[in-house]
């Protein structure tokens, strides 16, 4: 049986009040999430196309052009989680009254009819959603729960709802733009790590985005809160549901916590006077602020649905994040070389900064609408040196002459013609060489970029590969790094 079986889906008749069985539905965006979604409306019997602006992009369904968006009538169109509210496509079949669906409140459907108890939880946060749901999925199986990461971590929500696997638990990582879409999914738990700068381009303010964010509360029973970030606090203060705060600070009654080299529960608690072990800190790996912030998080999650204590431990002791994570590449002469390609915001970017003491800071990129003055006040006085790139990189620049006009900066640029899809990595390769002078012994030389990507590469993880490949060749070539 295949992930997404017609056998499987056989009792599902509508979605979103559209009755599916022959009918004609557009999903607008052939990317992974649109191709799953076309996927299993083909096999709900509904006559799919797929609207697709990149026109190089092949499907398996009819593809259709903006004309013929406009003027077929269609009985139902699927948003992916990307496109802009303002997208003229969008804004036409509101116009015509045709009704919008997204990915996961048809995953949310199709689960109340084929599994209906199957739980959600969910996360979301402008950093550290991933590493959050990963430690989550891993704390869960080790429970004995059959339990899934999906959503934003790779692995559409829909797919994971259709799995012959039948999953009790699904573990969702969320962006503000599937908060933005849904509407009519519901969860156990919720955890919002923090909200800062981030896709303003797509929202439009910061209020906007803030709200997107905060709307997971809406659909929550028990909401897991960083304490320690404001905008979650104020955000979150008029919402009436459970509301557990977590804090790198030590805990009051009814939060979770630090106390001196522990990570505390005193929310879950019989007596919230007293406080219950989650680990040692140093079991916390990275031992990052940051990190041991998301595990708090991701415990919070575990023991609303109550995980024992114990076992939540046994799991942090053994989870490591994800590839381009603060990633060590290689160390030598006392310089550590630090892949965190993933921290593709300035909020993120600051985290990996702060973890060192002396950095070559290698940033750059798209910046998507964020301001980099508070990244650069907050991190100025630790970096030895800046190497620059990418579309947006004189954002960065000038802050730091306007701040910090002593720290060096060096620009690299690609070769005219630079094929992001190319496997020669002569950019990198200067990159690399130009961080490589100026670091001194102690230094980190940290790419972290504070930017999207996919101006001058394929993804992060493709800029973060391309990285680690050019630091082993070039600073490494006489070291055993295996």
């Amino acid at each position: 049986m295949s992930i997404n079986s017609p056998v499987s889906l056989s009792k599902v008749s509508t979605l979103g009040g559209v009755a599916i069985a022959q009918a004609r539905l557009l999903v607008l965006g052939g990317g992974v999430t649109g191709r799953s979604v076309a996927q299993v409306l083909s096999n709900l019997g509904a006559e799919v196309s797929i609207y697709d602006e990149n026109e190089s992009s092949t499907f398996e369904f009819p593809r259709v052009s903006l004309n013929e968006v406009s003027n077929i009538n269609w009985a139902a169109a699927v948003v992916s989680p990307g496109w802009r509210p303002g997208h003229p496509a969008i804004a036409d079949l509101r116009n015509r009254e045709i009704t919008l669906l997204n990915e996961i409140d048809i995953a949310w459907e199709i689960k109340q009819q084929l599994a209906p108890g199957q739980k959600w939880l969910a996360v979301t946060g402008t950093n550290g959603k991933t590493s959050t749901v990963e430690l989550t999925e891993s704390i869960l199986k080790a429970a004995g729960i059959n339990a899934f990461a999906c959503g934003n971590v790779g692995t559409p929500v829909v797919d994971a709802v259709t799995s012959e696997h039948k999953y009790d638990y699904l573990i969702l990582e969320l962006s503000s733009f599937q908060l933005h879409w849904a509407q009519s999914a519901e969860f156990v738990a919720g955890s919002i790590l923090n909200i800062a700068l981030d896709h303003i381009d797509w929202h439009g303010s910061f209020s906007e985005y803030a709200k997107a964010k905060l709307d997971l509360l809406s659909r929550s029973v028990t909401a897991i809160l960083n304490g320690d970030d404001s905008a979650v606090v104020e955000g979150s203060a008029h919402w009436q549901g459970r509301k557990v705060f977590y804090t790198l600070q030590t805990p009051k009654p009814g939060e979770i916590g630090l106390v001196e080299d522990l990570l505390v529960d005193r929310a879950f608690v019989i007596d919230p006077m007293e406080a219950a072990m989650f680990c040692e800190l140093a079991e916390v790996q990275p031992t990052a602020p940051h990190s041991v912030s998301n595990a708090l998080a991701a415990a919070g999650l575990a023991r609303a649905i109550g995980v024992d204590h114990e076992v939540i431990r046994g799991a942090i002791k053994k989870f490591r994040p994800g590839r381009h994570r603060i990633e060590l590449v290689l160390e030598q002469n006392a310089i550590r070389w630090i892949d965190d390609s993933k921290a593709t915001n300035p909020h993120a970017a600051q985290a990996s900064v702060m973890s060192e003491l002396s950095v070559v800071w290698i940033a750059g990129g798209l910046a998507k609408g964020a301001e980099m003055s508070e990244l650069i006040a907050q991190v100025g006085s630790r970096l030895r040196g800046v190497v620059l790139i990418g579309t947006d990189r004189e954002f960065i620049a000038s802050e730091l002459q306007s701040q910090f006009p002593n720290v060096p900066i060096v620009r690299v640029d690609p070769k005219p013609g630079h094929d992001r899809s190319n496997t020669d990595n002569q950019f990198m390769n200067q990159i690399v060489n130009e961080a490589k002078l100026l670091a001194q012994e102690g230094d980190a030389v940290l790419l972290a970029p504070a930017c999207a990507s996919m101006d001058q590469f394929l993804s992060y993880g493709d800029r973060g590969d391309r990285f680690a490949k050019s630091v082993r060749e070039i600073v490494g070539k006489n070291v055993n790094t295996n």
